[in-house]
Formats: structure tokens, sequence, C-alpha cells
């Protein structure tokens, strides 16, 4: 079992450089916040075909994050966010598990990862989920370490969200790999901004200059970047037309080693005043294919690839039951294999900071199928916020 002080020399440049910005004669003063939460999930379902033997299994995930928020003086501040994870239960020795958690290396410049115990049905691991300082200047700031950038607009598909790409059927919805990045962001009028990202991964280096405004109510941005291997031109926009929302994301790929692709979503939303809330999009993906015998599993288990077809229907609706108690439901359907993802799901407010959750991802299709392949998971959850 490894020491806490074995953590990577990348984590204590930063703990350095906060200690310098803190004790620096230009800070009038310093403070810092201490938060973070405590997370049970436990998941039930079986190993997928891919990882054979297939069995059932259960296993629990306990996950505590503790997220330290400091300023120092008026332009400077930082973010820590550290994670301490064990994962009980027979599933930790299978195939599957190795594939998708214990031997998956993170594709960022440093590790700051520490696998840390791995015996009896546990496993335990350690890393820094977020580490950045922020320089706030007039109409500028610079960000510089591992951080979220989020571009786009969309809910379920994001073009744009190149530097950190979610996939809209992950179980932990709100979870989002970082990037060792640094981004600075130049606020040239009230409603207008430039940036400019660079990123560094294991994989190779990023760039990109994205450039937002507002036109006629509309929020619009426009990018371009060399990612990796890929030239990228994107755009997006939102805005309300009457009470309906409107959004929509496009992006163009030019690969140096295959055949330019498109993506593009573009969605609706709606909410009552009873707080019953409806999302529609749609999404093409000319990367994928209309025929299920040319999917690429392979990519898309590597995260290479995030969608296998051309054509989606998402949809997504929530509706508060109580003040303490939400519904809502996701619903995806690959239009080409007629395959479809569906997850129902329910929010209870114990306390002000104690929710418990509980759930199901279903998934239907014919053999060889996208959603068809993967199994059914239930869950239940129990998060406590500090």
């Amino acid at each position: 079992m490894c020491n806490i002080l074995h953590l990577p020399r990348y984590f204590f440049t930063q703990l350095v450089l906060f200690a310098l910005m803190a004790n620096s004669s230009m800070a009038a003063e310093a403070t810092a916040s201490l938060s973070g939460y405590y997370k049970n999930l436990l998941i039930n379902s079986n190993t997928m075909a891919f990882f054979p033997p297939s069995e059932s299994y259960l296993v629990d995930l306990n996950r505590l994050r503790l997220k330290v928020d400091g300023q120092v003086g008026e332009k400077f501040s930082f973010n820590l966010q550290y994670d301490n994870e064990a994962y009980l239960g027979s599933y930790t020795d299978t195939n599957e598990f190795g594939f998708a958690v214990k031997n998956r290396q993170p594709d960022t410049s440093i590790d700051l990862q520490d696998n840390y115990y791995d015996q009896n049905n546990v496993f335990a691991r350690q890393r820094v989920y977020r580490a950045y300082v922020d320089v706030a200047l007039p109409a500028v700031d610079l960000r510089i370490g591992r951080q979220r950038i989020a571009w786009g607009t969309a809910m379920m598909w994001n073009p744009m969200d190149i530097l950190n790409p979610f996939n809209p059927i992950q179980l932990e919805r709100l979870e989002r790999e970082g990037i060792d990045a640094a981004l600075l962001d130049w606020d040239y009028s009230a409603l207008s901004r430039v940036s400019l990202v660079y990123a560094k991964k294991q994989s190779g280096d990023s760039s990109a200059v994205r450039w937002r405004s507002n036109l006629l109510g509309f929020d619009l941005s426009l990018m371009a970047g060399r990612f990796l291997e890929n030239t990228v031109f994107g755009f997006d926009f939102a805005g309300q037309v009457g009470d309906i929302g409107v959004r929509g994301e496009m992006t163009q790929t030019d690969p140096d080693n295959e055949r330019r692709f498109t993506h593009a979503v573009v969605g609706a939303d709606y909410t009552f005043s009873n707080s019953l809330s409806f999302n529609l999009e749609f999404y093409f993906n000319s990367q994928g294919s209309t025929r299920s015998k040319a999917y690429q599993f392979n990519r898309l288990l590597s995260g290479d690839m995030l969608s296998l077809a051309r054509h989606y229907m998402g949809f997504y609706s929530s509706y508060d039951v109580t003040p303490l108690l939400q519904a809502s439901y996701f619903l995806i359907v690959n239009l080409d294999d007629n395959s479809t993802f569906f997850s129902p799901n329910l929010v209870y407010s114990v306390t002000d900071n104690i929710e418990g959750s509980a759930g199901v991802q279903t998934f239907n299709g014919d053999t060889g199928s996208e959603f068809g392949t993967f199994e059914n998971v239930y869950f239940v959850q129990l998060q406590w916020f500090f």
C-alpha cells in the first residue's frame, strides 16, 4: 500500500505554488475553504460479452472527494480536488473491471493517479481530479493546470467538447475528466470573448482558438484548432424562440489518417410552470455507420469513438414530484439499427446536504446492434455533501 507522500510530483508542485502565492508580499490576504462529498454507489449488472466469462456482479463504489478553493489577494485563486476511491466486490477480479478501471491509464500529460490496494475483492486508488491556478486581470483570465474546459451548448452530445469528451450513456453523468491545459480568456466586451487553449496529453498536444459573442439574443461561438492528429472547425449556438430554448453544434474534423467527418446536433427544450421539462435532440455522426456489421466496437470501448451509428434521437424529461423528490429519464434511440438506451431515475433529498437516488439503465436491440450489445445496469446511490 502506498503512502500519500508518494503522490506524483506535480501535486506537490501545485502545493508549493499555492504556498508561494499565499506568502507573497503582493497578497493582501489569503483565504481557503474546504468542501466535497462522500458517495456510495451500489451497482448490479453483468459483464459484457467482450470480456468473457460473462457473469453477474455487484460492486460498491465508495468515493471521498475533498475540494479546496483558495483566494490569494484580488488576482490569484486556486482549486484542488482530491479523490480517494474504493471498489468492493467480486467485480474487481473480472476482466471487464481490469479493462475499464484497474488497468486503464489516464491520458493526461502527468500521471496523478495511484492504485494503492488490490486484493480480497477490494480495489482502491487515489487521484488528483482537479488542480489549477487562476490569474484574473482586467478583461483577461489565465487558468493553468488540470481543469475542465466545457465548450458547446447541447445536452446529450457535444461535438464542440473535444478536450473533455462525454459519453451520453455513462452512469455518473456529472463526472467529467479534466485535462492538463493552459486556458486564456479575453473578454473584449460585455458579451464577447476570445479563448486560447493549449492542452497536453500522453497521446499528443492540442491547441485551439474560440470566439464567443451574442447576436440578436443568441449566444454564438466559432472554434478552430488542432486536436491531437485532427484539424477541427466548429460552431455552436443557443437562445430562445418564444418560450422554447433552442441550441445546436457542428464540427468538421479532418484527421491525418482517415476520411473527413462531421458531427452535428440540434435540440430544443421547454419547461412548464409545474416544473415538468422536456428536452429533445437529434444527432448526426458521419464518422459512424448505418450498418451494424461495420460498427467499430473496439474504438467505442477504448473511448476513441463515442457513438457507432450515424443518426440518433435523444429525449430527456424531469419533474419535481414533491419539493424533495424528482423523477427523470433519458431515452436515446439509434435510428439506424433501432436499438435503444432508456434510463429512469429518482432522486430524493434526505436532508439539505444528503441525497439518495435509484435508477436503471436498460439497453435493448438486436444482436450486433449498438445498444443491444450492452448489459442492463441497476443502481442505488447515497451522496453526502459538505
